[in-house]
């Protein structure tokens, strides 16, 4: 959960202190050396209520950090708050997103990890792998006695357990999750227009692809901005594939959400299918290749980074774009985002949504912490109604406030700094689940940010008539699978990622598009498809 924060998070800060200085947890003397369902450790916890446990405890997390965060977690309000509820002091040892994986990993490797990883971005191969090794704990049991919260949400939502169930049939983490009913939060980035240029140009709102390429092109051949040069952009984003995502519903594919990129499920066989190779597909290309070759793209598509694009729609140049928020993102107001497109077939599909289970690992206690207990209770409370509550909007009436229609808002210090900063900076000192990847339940009553502004509930109520029936969750994959997925399957989707680009910007003709596929097959297709279905079947079977 990229997360979800008011301001696009793209560029990180550099790393804050020493990395893992001080591996482990240093409990108190009647817990040292304790272990999952020891009687001392438990003999210190109290099992429901605050605080958590009877004597101080400390842990140390290794933290995923967003460069929109404070370079102190210990000192925001949340977390001085909690320490004090919970008689727990954690030290987060924070690791910047971008240099994530890399320490995590090496942290991984030489046995040198503390007791948590926090907001760590662990992905399901790492889970499978260092669970299995002992390096992550078993947290089914501890799920069962110590997490009701976590507990009573996995009962809600069976999906949400099979997501998380390893195919040796152990949970090793706890994840970040969405409400499945807050379809603005899953969506997470619409396709923006522009309604001033719409109501200027006499269009009304597009609901087919052909009324979206007709408002593009109208947008490029009209001086909407009305400076007399023809510099209005059409089209503009990070990368190609967000654009793919938006649109391919409009073909019926991508029919069981993100989480499936390449796999869904065919209509008329029911069916798995690898839809990139799919006849129709070649549609989805050809419509976007279009729009590219007739200039109703940014050319600066597949380079610009986000930080460039966002300054670059700051001049109130484009006609439409895919992000959390053009208003939040680049202070651009009156735009509005677009529901599923009907295509050429009469397909029509929202399949921009995103798993629930957004990030499976976001919390995975280890073999050294000695208070799994203690931590799980931990962790848990921020899966509870009060607990979120309190993670995402701090404390009632310093960070936040109730209005009379019993809503949530945050205090105007915040969404009206009056020493100039921004939401995102003024937020900094009261929360840190800017950016995202944290571990925890996100709803539309008590999350604030970009998803939950008027424009984005109404695009999430214009998706919801036609947004995906049966949602999937990722799935998780044997160390066999594993191995093939990271080498040969990677391979197919590095290659489809590299051929579609060049299809789209016509370096390589669309007769060629056999071909293409004839060597996907080739590269192992048969077999990806073979693990895929017998992840599948664990995915379906899983209780």
């Amino acid at each position: 959960m990229k997360k979800k924060s008011l301001i696009s998070l793209t560029v990180v800060s550099a790393m804050a202190g020493t990395l893992l200085a001080a591996c482990g947890g240093s409990g108190g003397d009647n817990n040292a050396g304790a272990k999952d369902g020891d009687v001392q450790e438990v003999a210190n916890l109290n099992k429901s209520g605050m605080p958590i446990v009877k004597e101080p405890i400390s842990l140390t997390f290794f933290t995923g950090k967003a460069a929109t965060n404070g370079n102190n977690f210990e000192e925001t309000l949340v977390w001085k708050e909690y320490a004090k509820r919970s008689n727990i002091n954690v030290n987060f040892q924070l690791v910047p997103f971008e240099t994530l994986t890399e320490k995590r990993n090496l942290a991984l490797a030489g046995g040198d990890y503390p007791d948590a990883f926090y907001s760590a971005r662990v992905g399901a191969p790492d889970l499978m792998k260092y669970g299995a090794q002992g390096s992550f704990i078993k947290l089914n049991d501890l799920i069962d006695k110590y997490a009701p919260n976590f507990k009573a949400l996995m009962e809600k939502y069976p999906d949400l357990k099979k997501g998380l169930t390893m195919p040796d049939g152990n949970i090793y983490s706890f994840p970040s999750f969405y409400s499945p009913e807050f379809l603005p939060m899953l969506i997470g980035t619409p396709l923006w227009i522009k309604q001033e240029w719409l109501d200027k140009l006499g269009m009304k709102e597009p609901t087919t692809t052909e009324e979206f390429y007709n408002y593009l092109k109208a947008v490029k051949e009209t001086d909407l901005n009305g400076n007399g040069k023809q510099d209005e952009i059409p089209y503009a984003g990070t990368g190609i594939n967000p654009l793919i995502e938006q649109i391919r519903g409009a073909w019926g594919f991508g029919n069981r959400g993100l989480g499936h990129k390449f796999v869904d499920v065919d209509p008329k066989t029911n069916d798995l299918r690898f839809f990139r190779t799919d006849p129709k597909y070649k549609e989805v290309l050809e419509y976007v290749r279009k729009l590219y070759g007739e200039g109703l793209i940014d050319k600066d598509i597949f380079t610009v980074k986000t930080s460039a694009l966002y300054a670059k729609g700051q001049t109130g140049v484009f006609g439409s774009t895919i992000n959390p928020n053009p208003m939040t993102q680049m202070s651009q107001p009156g735009y509005i985002g677009l529901g599923a497109l009907k295509g050429p077939h009469g397909d029509q599909i929202y399949s921009h949504i995103k798993t629930p289970v957004v990030w499976p690992g976001a919390f995975v206690i280890t073999d050294k912490n000695k208070n799994p207990e203690a931590t799980v209770r931990w962790i848990d409370y921020f899966y509870g109604e009060e607990g979120a509550t309190f993670y995402f909007m701090g404390i009632e009436g310093q960070s936040y406030r109730k209005t009379a229609d019993g809503k949530l808002e945050f205090v105007d210090e915040i969404t009206k700094n009056p020493n100039g900063l921004t939401m995102d900076q003024a937020l900094a000192k009261y929360i840190t689940w800017l950016g995202g990847s944290y571990p925890g339940y996100v709803q539309e009553k008590y999350f604030k940010g970009s998803e939950t502004l008027p424009e984005s509930v109404e695009a999430g109520k214009k998706a919801e008539p036609y947004k995906i029936k049966e949602l999937w969750n990722a799935f998780n994959f044997t160390e066999v699978e594993t191995e093939f997925n990271s080498t040969i399957g990677n391979d197919i989707q590095s290659y489809i990622g590299e051929m579609e680009a060049k299809f789209i910007t016509g370096s390589i003709p669309m007769s060629d598009w056999d071909k293409y596929v004839a060597t996907i097959e080739k590269m192992g297709l048969a077999d990806y498809m073979k693990y895929y279905k017998a992840a599948y079947q664990r995915y379906q079977n899983s209780k």
